[in-house]
């Protein structure tokens, strides 16, 4: 499912248009300036119980190999983003 169609579910469900509904997509999931980014840019975390949790976790520098050369090369440490299930999430999962 892209933005456009998760726009057009939200307005469906909720009885909203579908550009206020993109709109409040956009605020909650832009990556520039969207709540969730804004807050994992921060070191936080957003959790929507039952449905799961986003953070962030820094992986360490690592040795790897040039896939094109096969040379030894050092890939640096970076922060990363990260989603956990949750609970209700993860059974309907495994159902």
């Amino acid at each position: 499912m892209n933005k456009k169609q998760l726009a057009s579910q939200l307005a469906w469900r909720s009885g909203m248009s579908r550009v206020r509904a993109n709109e409040l997509l956009t605020m909650l999931f832009d990556a520039d300036d969207g709540i969730f980014a804004n807050e994992l840019v921060e070191g936080g975390k957003v959790t929507l119980p039952g449905f799961g949790t986003f953070v962030t976790k820094e992986r360490a520098e690592r040795i790897g190999t040039n896939p094109s050369t096969g040379t030894r090369i050092t890939i640096p440490s970076r922060i990363a983003a990260y989603f956990k299930a949750g609970k209700t999430l993860r059974a309907r999962l495994d159902s």
